[in-house]
């Protein structure tokens, strides 16, 4: 096949390209066989009749190509009549077209938080607060490696955003745990987890809050557990995500010294990470969500502070026992104990629910995901949104009202429409085309 130039573009320009096609050769059978008369049929002719020369005369001078030249021309691939028609065709204009590429997944941010240091007997924590402050309260604590903007996601997602109407949520940060916190003093002592249950009693203090909700997640729900035990007519109800209820076991403790020893020492290595993910997500995350995994272990390495995690393990790996039991002393508020089915938790969920009230605790395995609120944050907001409304602090929402914000969600991460005219069609002239 060779190549040649047609309007200044790049072309094949072969005779034989029409041979065999619906597309005749002679000037005769064009008359024949195109059966339209006056200016029509003189302007295809002539059309034809161009082209042919334009071939003819790139095939004389292709003897004075270059070897190279001749080598390149013959594999560059070979167009058909189709393909040729159309690469002639000057009538269709796209101009101003934007390609849209996603981004990579990332926390959402913020989410409309306005960040508040709360003075405690051990140094200052951060509390992200969002909401109506006439609305009840919501407290969050967070899990190892993480810190509030875990929450974001899960509490901007549809559905939680038309029952967050009703509530003001405060996302309470384990000391050093935020992002960006530099590293704590070396002659620091962090609080244990019975002292970093008693901080939310300065977080009451500060907001001039009486009781609130606690919705936690790991290490945090363990610490929200214990203030529940400690000041029962503070805690209202308690949505608790892997709540572990005894004391670190001899596997436990051991993998989370050498972590907090190699924090230390190196930093995030990949042992390190390699158990964060497990003890966030279970086993082989990636092969059930690959970007959500890769953005987790990306924010393990760069947003969190070693040395601050390496205490707050220590913390954790030190935890005592509830000393709770179900015909004993136990959790009096209503407890929503939730875990997924391939977390490494599932087992300290079961023992937990064990040593709760049944009469005022529910027990749930979210199938097919290890970290939940990621992975089932529908599911998580249907069972919450039903947990409150069984403790009477929400109306029923209608369908309706979830459609509704559905489709103000939907409308808001949609680009607005614009109209252009800047796509014509000679064939199907369209005045006004909608671009989005």
């Amino acid at each position: 096949m060779q190549r040649g130039l047609l309007n200044g573009d790049s072309y094949m320009a072969l005779g034989q390209v029409y041979q065999g096609t619906t597309l005749p050769t002679k000037k005769s059978d064009i008359k024949k066989t195109l059966q339209i008369g006056g200016t029509a049929k003189k302007k295809v002719v002539s059309f034809f009749n161009r082209r042919r020369s334009e071939m003819s005369k790139v095939l004389t001078e292709k003897s004075n190509l270059g070897p190279k030249d001749k080598r390149a021309i013959e594999k560059m691939p070979s167009l058909n009549a189709e393909e040729t028609a159309l690469l002639s065709m000057d009538d269709i204009e796209l101009k101003n077209i934007q390609l849209q590429f996603p981004s990579s997944r990332r926390f959402s941010g913020d989410g409309g938080c306005v960040e508040v240091r709360v003075r405690t007997d051990r140094g200052d924590i951060l509390v992200a607060v969002q909401g109506d402050r006439s609305k009840p309260a919501i407290f969050t604590y967070h899990d190892l490696g993480l810190n509030y903007i875990c929450f974001q996601p899960f509490f901007n997602f549809v559905d939680m955003r038309a029952l967050l109407e009703n509530f003001r949520v405060y996302h309470i940060n384990a000391p050093g745990q935020e992002e960006g916190a530099p590293s704590l003093p070396e002659d620091y002592i962090y609080p244990t987890m019975d002292e970093l249950a008693n901080q939310l009693n300065y977080v009451l203090g500060h907001f001039g809050i009486k009781s609130f909700i606690g919705f936690g997640v790991g290490a945090g729900a363990n610490i929200l557990a214990r203030f529940a035990l400690a000041h029962p007519e503070k805690v209202d109800a308690l949505a608790l995500i892997n709540c572990t209820s005894n004391q670190a076991g001899w596997i436990e403790w051991a993998y989370q010294k050498m972590n907090s020893r190699s924090l230390r020492s190196r930093g995030m290595t990949q042992g390190v990470l390699d158990y964060l993910m497990w003890h966030h997500f279970g086993r082989f995350p990636e092969e059930r969500n690959h970007d959500l995994a890769q953005m987790y272990r990306a924010y393990f390495t760069r947003n969190v502070n070693p040395t601050n995690l390496s205490l707050l393990i220590d913390s954790y790996v030190r935890r005592t026992d509830l000393n709770i039991a179900r015909d004993a002393a136990t959790i009096r508020a209503p407890v929503l104990n939730i875990t997924g089915a391939l977390s490494p938790h599932v087992d300290d969920t079961v023992t937990f629910n064990g040593r709760l009230q049944p009469t005022n605790s529910t027990w749930m395995k979210i199938s097919d995901s290890g970290m939940v609120l990621e992975e089932q944050p529908g599911k998580i907001s249907e069972a919450f949104r039903l947990f409150l409304q069984g403790e009477g602090y929400v109306a029923p929402l209608s369908p309706t009202k979830i459609v509704a914000f559905r489709r103000l969600s939907d409308a808001g991460r949609r680009r607005p429409c614009r109209h252009s005219p800047v796509i014509r069609i000679t064939e199907n002239p369209i005045s006004e085309a909608v671009v989005c």
